[in-house]
Order: C-alpha cells, then structure tokens, then sequence
C-alpha cells in the first residue's frame, strides 16, 4: 500500500489549475465517460427499490403502523436529502469513480476514507449474494422442487458478464430492467386508488384502517411508549429501503459532461425514489389494517409483499404472478447494480491506494476488469445456504449490511461539511460551483446528526430484551468500522488534512 501520512497528491505532470474550467483526467483509471445522467438515475434507482419496499414495509406495517410507517419514510427521506445534495455539490465539482470514498480521504483522513470505502464496499459485495439467493427463492414461488443453486449459478452468469459489457451498454441494460419496476409501483399505486375508492371484495375503505386497528401500533410495550418504539423500530426499514440513492454518486468518474449531469440526476433520483416510497408506503396504509396476519410472514417471495395481500384482499387473484415476476426483475437490477457498484468502490479504494494498484486495470472498453472479477466472486456466497451451518454464516454476513447506509450516509455529510471549509480556505465561493445544495451547512449538519442518532440506536430493542446474539448482529457494522479506521491508523499513523492542503482538483472537467 501507499504511504498513508499525508493525503494522496497528483503526479506532477497532472497537477492543474483548481479552476472549474480546467480539464483534468478522473485519476489514473482508463474509465470512460460514458454515461448519461439518464444512466446515473436508474443505476440508483436499481439499487435502492428493491426487497426493501416490496417485502420490507409489510413487516414495519406490522410493527409500527400506517401512520408510523408513512412519518418514518418520510423523515427518512429528508435525511436522505440532506446526503443527496451534500453529494450532489461534491460530486458536479469532482467528479471521480467512487465519489465519497476518495472525498473522504482528499478532504478528511486517508483512515477515514479506508474504513468507509472497505465497510461500504463489503456491504455491496455481500448484498450481491442476497439477491441472487433472493431470485432463486422467489421463482421458488411458482416450482418449489427447483433447488435455489440452480438460479444463483445461472443468475451469476448473467449478471457477471453482464459487468463486462461496456460501460454505455450497461447503463442503457440497467435503464431497461429499472424501469420495470418504476412503471410497477406507478401501476400499483392507481390500483391502490381504485382499490381505496371501492373498486374491489373489500368496497369502499378510505381510512377506516387508521381508525381500527388504529394508526399506531404498540410494539414491545404498550400505551404512547409502545408506539414510538413502533415508530423509531421502522427507521432502519426506512433506511434499508432508501439504501442505494447514494449510487448515483459511484457512476460520477464515468459521466459525460458532470457539471450538468449530476445535479441532474441528483434531482431526479431524489425526488423520484421519494414521490414512490412515500406513496407507496401511504397506500399500504391506507389498505391494509396493520392487524392482518399475513404481513407477519417471513418469506421471501411474492406471499409476503403488502401488494400482495392488498391485491388477495381485493379479490384479484392473478396479480399475485405479476408481482412476483417484477419481484424477481427488481431482485436482478439490484443485483446488476451491487457488481457496477463494488468494483467502482474498488477502484477508487485503489487510485488512493488503500487497494492494490492492478485493480484499477481496465480494457479497451473501459471496463474494470479485475475489479468487476473480484467483486462479483463474493456473489459465491450465495451458495452457502444450500447448508443449514452454510445459512448461518450467510445471515451474519448479511448482518454488516444492514447498517453500512447510515455510516456512509454520516460521512458523506462529514465530507460536505469539510468540503465547504477547503472551498474558503483556498478562496473558491460557493456560487462559482455548478451545483449547490441548499441550507447549507445546516442541512448537512441536520443529516449527519440523525444519521449517527439512527445509526447508534438502530438496535436498542436489544436492550428492551437482551439478547447477545442480536446485539452482535445489530452493532457488527459499527464494530467493523471501527476496527478498520483504528487498525489502519495504528498501521499508518495518518494525520488529518489541513484544510488548506485538501486536494480538490482530481477529476476536474470542463463544464
């Protein structure tokens, strides 16, 4: 590895004006700037609508109530504003492969840039081998006898290759299969409509859920406590589910024209993925009394999901099969999207040199090929739960991820907040950058506030009833990060960067 004693500087023959004018390569990498801000926009959406909003809400329904549900996306998704913007101005200024992880590094620590991109990178390896295992289950729906291996080694093919491809074809692939799922949930949404206003077995419905059972449900405890336990246990499901806007970010070292692009497709990314949660979750709702038994199921495919049990309660049997089939296309983009965004996490990990330099190796095309190979190997482990003992192992991997988010959620703040300070120190104002993000530094501050107040209380049902096994699989994230950031700054002895010697001038490109 590098020298991690002072932050990473360009070589002398790339070392240019810090002017936005200026072009400058995006590093050392051979990635092209080949996507378009429609790319960055459904690579995000791919990686964040996915089991989270389709079998996620109905167990928060459950736990948390209409009401609860509906105030927890909505909070959450002003968090998320708070880190889409910060993002959004970094990223339209430099854009470079992996966008935080180097942010964190130039502007903060080496160390912090190194726990945050390994923690970050493992969390999308790992939720690779989810969702093939996820894809093999759900088909699992219409021919239990299929063992799950079959699909995990034909869907890991598939998707694997499909990484090798050239960046545009890529993007424009992942395009195609997220739209499916945006075009579904607008679909379900009208049915939801219709559905509410009598228009199926239940007739006419409005909000009598919300009067009975109620709007908030008790959980744990009872009376006013026990509905904000309800309310606060759902978060991490709101977080889950929002987990993947930040991508839009990853793709920013291979966009045409990023000053225009990415504020772009920061907006549109944002307030899409916001409009659909919030709206969906509202008509789940709406639709379903939080009582109902069926969303208490822990299945994986089509019986679990709220649009399901809406459509069984409407007396509409045939939707069951659509919504299992645009389950298993939602489960494959994500997919498609965790191998594209692991390998950029790796590269950038490698051009600051917290990975081995031959990853950053790429072909002709511009394809990271050693990178793409690396991380689409870990979707491997999706074989492990074809064992009892194999499954185990599995599901405390899975553990790491369920956190990882609101780490990289709070640092990405923490890179905005320094990137404002290195902006006036070396004189540059705010208003020469061709995005910025408004309610500054307050929203930024907002952000990584609840970030880290989520993050730290995302298990203390835990302490409600003890469990040490559980207060493990809730913390393992946490525990990681930190091994990682005070291990590699035993190592190195890094030192913060001084404001003023912060490098903001890697990836710049006219704009």
């Amino acid at each position: 590895m590098a020298d991690m004693s002072t932050p990473p500087r360009l070589s002398k023959d790339r070392v240019v004006s810090e002017k936005p004018s200026e072009d400058v390569e995006a590093g050392e990498t051979g990635l092209k700037r080949a996507l378009q801000g429609r790319h960055l926009q459904f690579i995000a959406i791919g990686g964040t609508i996915g089991t989270g909003l389709f079998l996620g809400t109905g167990g928060a329904l459950s736990k948390a109530g209409p009401a609860s549900l509906l105030i927890a996306f909505f909070f959450v998704g002003i968090v998320v504003y708070s880190v889409m913007t910060g993002l959004g101005e970094m990223a339209a200024y430099m854009p470079v492969a992996g966008a935080f992880t180097v942010y964190a590094s130039r502007f903060v620590d080496p160390t912090l840039g190194f726990a945050m991109g390994w923690i970050y990178w493992f969390s999308w390896t790992i939720t690779y081998a989810l969702e093939l295992t996820a894809a093999g289950l759900i088909i699992q729906y219409w021919n239990e006898s299929l063992s799950i291996g079959i699909w995990i080694a034909v869907f890991w093919v598939i998707f694997t290759a499909a990484n090798f491809l050239p960046i545009r074809w890529f993007g424009e692939l992942e395009m195609w299969f997220s739209s499916i799922k945006v075009v579904t949930i607008v679909g379900f949404i009208i049915f939801s409509i219709c559905v509410n206003a009598g228009v199926g077995d239940q007739g006419y419905i409005g909000f009598k859920y919300w009067v009975y059972p109620g709007a908030f449900a008790e959980y744990m405890v009872s009376g006013a406590t026990g509905k904000f336990v309800g309310f606060w246990a759902v978060l991490i499901t709101a977080g889950f589910s929002y987990q993947g806007s930040e991508l839009v970010g990853i793709g920013a070292g291979e966009t045409e024209n990023p000053g225009k692009a990415i504020p772009s497709a920061i907006r549109w990314t944002y307030w899409g993925i916001f409009t659909l949660f919030v709206t969906t979750v509202f008509f789940i709702g709406l639709n379903v009394p939080h009582d109902n038994l069926d969303l208490q199921k822990t299945s994986t495919n089509a019986s679990a999901s709220p649009l399901v049990i809406i459509a069984n309660l409407a007396g509409v049997q045939v939707l069951p099969h659509i919504i299992n089939a645009v389950l298993l296309t939602a489960v494959l983009t994500a997919a498609n999207s965790d191998v594209y965004s692991s390998s950029r996490i790796l590269i950038a990990l490698a051009e600051e040199g917290h990975a081995p330099g031959f990853l950053k190796a790429t072909n002709r095309f511009g394809t990271p090929y050693w990178s793409v190979a690396v991380c689409a190997s870990f979707g491997l482990l999706g074989f492990l739960n074809l064992s009892k003992n194999g499954e185990t192992v599995f599901n405390w991997l899975l553990n790491i991820t369920a956190v990882a988010g609101f780490i990289t959620w709070s640092l990405i703040n923490i890179c905005h907040l320094r990137f404002q300070k290195v902006l006036h120190a070396k004189g540059t104002s705010r208003s020469e950058l061709p995005y910025r993000a408004p309610f500054q530094p307050y929203l930024s501050w907002f952000g990584l506030f609840f970030n880290v107040l989520i993050l730290m209380t995302s298990g203390f049902t835990v302490f409600m009833d003890w469990d040490t096994s559980n207060f493990f699989a809730s913390y393992i994230s946490v525990i990681i990060f930190v091994v990682l950031y005070v291990g590699h700054k035993l190592v190195y002895r890094t030192r913060m960067v001084k404001v003023e010697d912060a490098d903001i001038s890697m990836g710049r490109v006219g704009i």
